[in-house]
């Protein structure tokens, strides 16, 4: 039996979408609603490419969560935020994000704060630490660790009386 034009207008939407990335479940099944594709097109396709192995949101959560907190430098939480965004499953994404260990999550604060240090190196240390531990806070770092890890690299940098109370 020959397919549909939707059902190949839809099966070209999506390999199209997972040649320029991995894909969950749920952001091609978007993609096709977007595309006015009827549902049950949707989920023929869907299943189609699960069984030839072209989706699998297990995999696809570890992958976003290695180039995430990589290259954006996203702690744990932002990228379990990210993942259900994306309709990853909540058990799943927190086992991904599980992969990031602490020591790691740590290690990439300090980059991020020592890469920003040079932007509010002319304001005074009130400013530096409030816009430190924002920088880190919008990436989904826990206040405890933001304030810990800019103090330490604000006395690393040299950086003259730090406020003690919190911001």
């Amino acid at each position: 039996m020959r397919d549909t034009p939707e059902v190949c207008r839809a099966q070209e939407l999506c390999v199209r979408l997972l040649g320029v990335r991995a894909r969950s479940r749920t952001e091609l099944r978007q993609a096709m609603a977007r595309k006015e594709i009827e549902e049950e097109v949707a989920e023929l396709v869907l299943g189609r490419l699960d069984r030839a192995g072209l989706i699998d949101d297990e995999a696809f959560a570890h992958e976003w969560v290695a180039s995430r907190h990589s290259h954006k430098g996203l702690s744990r939480r932002a990228l379990v935020n990210e993942l259900r965004r994306k309709g990853v499953d909540d058990s799943v994404a927190a086992q991904a994000a599980a992969t990031v260990g602490e020591d790691s999550e740590l290690e990439r604060a300090r980059e991020i704060v020592r890469r920003k240090l040079p932007s509010v190196a002319r304001v005074d240390d009130t400013a530096k630490l409030r816009r430190l531990v924002g920088v880190l806070a919008r990436k989904g770092y826990n206040e405890g660790m933001a304030l810990r890890v800019v103090r330490e690299e604000l006395s690393r940098d040299g950086a003259a009386g730090l406020p003690d109370d919190d911001i």
